[in-house]
C-alpha cells in the first residue's frame, strides 16, 4: 500500500474510533469514517500480542493489506478504515481472511458493489 494511503498516527485511529462506525464478527472488528475531502482509502490496523507471535501478527496484517488491495474497486474512497484482529483470524489462510473481512464489510455496507468471495 502507498504511503498516503496508512493510518499510523495515534490522533489519526482515535479520530476513527471516536467518529467513525463499527462492525464486527468473529475475526475482525472494522471501523469506517466517511471523509469527504479524500480521494483514496486509507486503512490502519491493529493485531495485538494475544493473538499469536510477530511472525503470526505480521501474516495477519499482510493478508488483510493484500485484501483491501483487491477490494479497492468495491471500497469507498473517501473513508478512513481500521481493522481489528481477532485471535480466531491467527489460524486463516488469505482465502478465508478476504471472505470474513467481505462478510464483515457487508454488514457495515461500506462495499459499493456486491463481491464474490473466492471459495
Amino acid at each position: 500500500m502507498k504511503k498516503e494511503q496508512r493510518i499510523k498516527k495515534n490522533p489519526e485511529f482515535q479520530q476513527v474510533f471516536r467518529h467513525g462506525s463499527s462492525t464486527a464478527n468473529r475475526q475482525f472488528v472494522l471501523y469506517y469514517l466517511q471523509k469527504k475531502d479524500q480521494t483514496s482509502f486509507r486503512l490502519g490496523l491493529s493485531v495485538s500480542k494475544k493473538v499469536g507471535n510477530a511472525v503470526v501478527r505480521n501474516r495477519i496484517k499482510r493478508y488483510i493489506r493484500q485484501a483491501f488491495l483487491e477490494l479497492s474497486p468495491e471500497l469507498r474512497p473517501d473513508a478512513d478504515y481500521i481493522v481489528i484482529a481477532r485471535k480466531p483470524a491467527a489460524d486463516f489462510t488469505f482465502h478465508q481472511t478476504k471472505s470474513s473481512l467481505i462478510h464483515v464489510m457487508g454488514k457495515s455496507k461500506v462495499l459499493q458493489k456486491k463481491v464474490n468471495s473466492d471459495k
